[in-house]
């Protein structure tokens, strides 16, 4: 008779069989040359903790932790990271040693809709806004804009980050945009990285859509009862989103892989991208 105590014992067992993977997939994800993360609220026996996200194209990495700052971001990036790291503006991504960042330009926007619906902006708030705004808009243009000869491409580039340290440089009365001109002094580098690098888009978007499906979890079964739980789901649910975006039916490729490990004491290397029929 299967019980729910078989289960959960079911659960850690398999757990801790493909827990191999799951270094692997953090492996692969400090090895490449664009990474992105994000963080949303969980609970662990009624408690707030906090599941973070690491993921590129083709796998993702989760891992619940109590903290919300540098101490869980250490468990991850065990050492400087060499390629792109796309975030929001959380504060706690700016300890990651890290060759280069891009900020995400929409959760810029949307802050300046935020604050004029629910603040209360100053007289030159809306000269400040149409300064940015137009910036922010010039910049994603012609990040869209093919064909561009190589030294216009440069100049407009260039010109870019001169607005930028004109906007910055502003004395602005606003008390709203004196903390975003704050911000933006402090990103200046970390704007527009995604011009000069074509892989690198200006959204964190891709974040928020791998860390969505576990957000549709969360509302369902309200987090984990305990640490270990939420290891074992942080686990599972890597596994199995990695596997999904590399083409593979999770399921069967984790029975497969079982099968292999029951008859050789071994689990066989993490699957790569599936190769299209065809």
């Amino acid at each position: 008779k299967v019980t729910p105590g078989g289960l959960i014992q079911m659960w850690y067992r398999l757990q801790a069989i493909l827990f191999a993977w799951y270094l692997e997939i953090q492996t692969q994800a400090l090895g490449s040359a664009v990474l992105h993360a994000d963080e949303t609220g969980w609970r662990v026996n009624g408690k707030t903790h906090w599941l973070w996200c690491f993921t590129t194209t083709d796998l993702s990495y989760f891992l619940i932790d109590r903290s919300r700052g540098s101490p869980a971001l250490a468990q991850f990036f065990k050492e400087e990271f060499d390629g792109t790291l796309v975030t929001d503006f959380g504060g706690a991504y700016n300890k990651v040693a890290c060759a280069q960042r891009q900020v995400c330009l929409v959760h810029l926007l949307r802050e300046l809709k935020t604050v004029e619906k629910y603040g209360r902006p100053g007289p030159n708030w809306p000269a400040f806004v149409k300064k940015l705004r137009r910036l922010l808009g010039d910049a994603i243009r012609l990040s869209k804009r093919e064909g561009v000869p190589t030294e216009e491409y440069a100049s407009r580039r260039e010109r870019l980050t001169t607005r930028l340290d004109e906007l910055i440089a502003t004395e602005w009365e606003d008390k709203d945009a004196k903390r975003l001109i704050k911000r933006l002094r402090r990103h200046r580098d970390d704007l527009f990285t995604f011009l000069d690098e074509p892989e690198v888009p200006f959204d964190n978007n891709h974040a928020e859509r791998a860390i969505r499906p576990a957000v549709m979890i969360r509302k369902n079964s309200f987090g984990n009862r305990s640490d270990r739980g939420a290891d074992t789901q942080a686990v599972l649910m890597s596994v199995y989103r990695t596997l999904q975006q590399r083409g593979h039916a999770p399921l069967k490729t984790v029975v497969d892989a079982l099968s292999t490990y029951l008859a050789t004491d071994k689990m066989p290397p993490l699957p790569g991208k599936a190769t299209p029929l065809g």
